[in-house]
């Protein structure tokens, strides 16, 4: 076998792929493709996770101080709803996500702790449960009140 996982996963992966594309599957590590493959999908749902985390953050933000809203937040939410929207298309298993109303409630938390955070205020000061239904967040003219 040549380079271990655990010493340089990079040349490690380098030399599986290699493996692969010849065909000479029984020299593969089973275990550890299986387990770099499943956090490749690890990854991408912690992605979205974050971007709408941060857009959520930024739409609380916005109808919190209305005396503070400007360009960068306004590019902030339309970058991030972006993001978001191709990692949808591309990603079509990441879609259900959105009627989770366990996975919208962590987002919600982390958002507002981020905006409670960046606003210099409570967290009880902030809505419980985020007050917008998730195709209202994600369209692009939506901006609350």
């Amino acid at each position: 076998m040549g380079t271990p996982y655990e010493k340089d996963v990079v040349a490690w992966a380098r030399e599986q792929a290699a493996l692969l594309r010849a065909g000479k599957l029984a020299a593969i590590d089973i275990e550890h493709i299986a387990e770099e493959i499943e956090a490749v999908g690890r990854s991408e749902q912690r992605e979205f996770a974050s971007r709408m985390s941060i857009l959520l953050a930024h739409l609380l933000k916005w109808q919190c101080q209305p005396e503070r809203r400007g360009s960068s937040w306004t590019n902030t939410i339309r970058t991030q709803r972006q993001s978001i929207g191709r990692r949808l298309r591309r990603t079509l298993s990441l879609r259900p996500m959105l009627d989770d109303e366990e996975w919208i409630a962590e987002m919600w938390d982390d958002a507002s702790e981020k905006a409670a955070n960046e606003m210099r205020v409570a967290i009880p000061e902030l809505p419980l449960l985020c007050p917008w239904p998730m195709t209202r967040v994600l369209s692009a003219d939506f901006l609350p009140d």
